[in-house]
């Protein structure tokens, strides 16, 4: 018999070609399922909250596998940490409800892209981790940009074609840039419950092009009225994108759920 559990995985996506095994090159997925297959000597699938580009990073990449029922949570966080690669760690695992799919359970996903506008974005520290752009930005027309992003939207414009799919739409809950600290460029912070092949690099690179001036804020309108990719700004490179976290139900987690039906002085310890 085997258990569900949901690991949260963190990850730097320049050594590899994306979660998602490819014909030729690493994966993170290969690597995960080589260290299940080590430790529970058989071919055990891992299914991700969301399939990452190469070259993008995850800081809470969630993945589902099953577990033979001897192996508890704390056990097998630590012995994947053990064998994961460098470029990879797991800040949890947590059991999960049957029948749990990272990404089919999935009610929302978050992504952060970060951009260098100093001249210190070009350092070999900062920018496999960046757009190193080391350019201004009207951060004012980047933040109306995002406004205009809220809600449910066909996406089509800022997706790569040829993928076969049900549907374009999506629906934004968040879209909002920030300032980074020390006046090392801006944050795009979006959360949606779907998103499309290539979409958030699309927008980064479209409203970066508005940040530039290089195009008008009514482009955005534009654009999701259209519904075609061929007047869309390239996208922004892969190095800037992170994924951020996946949001579940809670009822889907086994352990939460265990936790909240203890009783008080069962939780506190001793004084």
């Amino acid at each position: 018999m085997s258990r569900t559990f949901l690991a949260t995985l963190h990850f730097d996506g320049t050594g590899f070609v994306g979660w998602q095994r490819q014909p030729a090159g690493r994966s993170v997925q290969a690597e995960f399922e080589r260290v299940l297959q080590r430790l529970f000597g058989a071919r055990t699938p891992a299914h991700a909250a969301g399939r990452t580009d190469a070259g993008v990073h995850a800081e809470g990449l969630g993945v589902s596998f099953p577990a033979p029922d001897q192996w508890a949570s704390a056990d097998l966080r630590r012995a994947l940490n053990a064998l994961l690669p460098r470029d990879c760690w797991t800040a949890a695992v947590e059991p999960m409800q049957p029948g749990f799919h990272a990404r089919k359970s999935a009610l929302t996903r978050r992504y952060r892209y970060d951009i260098g506008t100093d001249d210190a974005a070009a350092s070999p520290f900062r920018r496999p981790f960046e757009w190193a752009l080391a350019r201004p930005l009207d951060v004012g027309a980047l933040r109306a940009a995002a406004t205009l992003l809220y809600g449910e939207h066909d996406f089509r414009a800022f997706a790569v074609t040829g993928q076969p799919r049900l549907h374009h739409r999506c629906r934004i809950a968040v879209a909002e840039w920030s300032e980074r600290a020390g006046g090392r460029g801006v944050s795009f912070h979006v959360e949606a419950d779907r998103f499309l092949h290539h979409m958030v690099r699309m927008l980064v690179g479209t409203m970066v092009d508005i940040g530039l001036a290089r195009r008008p804020l009514a482009d955005i309108d534009m654009l999701l009225e259209l519904g075609d990719n061929q007047r869309t700004s390239p996208p922004a490179p892969p190095e800037g994108l992170y994924f951020v976290r996946a949001t579940y139900p809670a009822e889907l987690y086994l352990g939460r759920e265990a936790a909240a039906a203890a009783p008080r002085d069962a939780m506190v310890p001793d004084a």
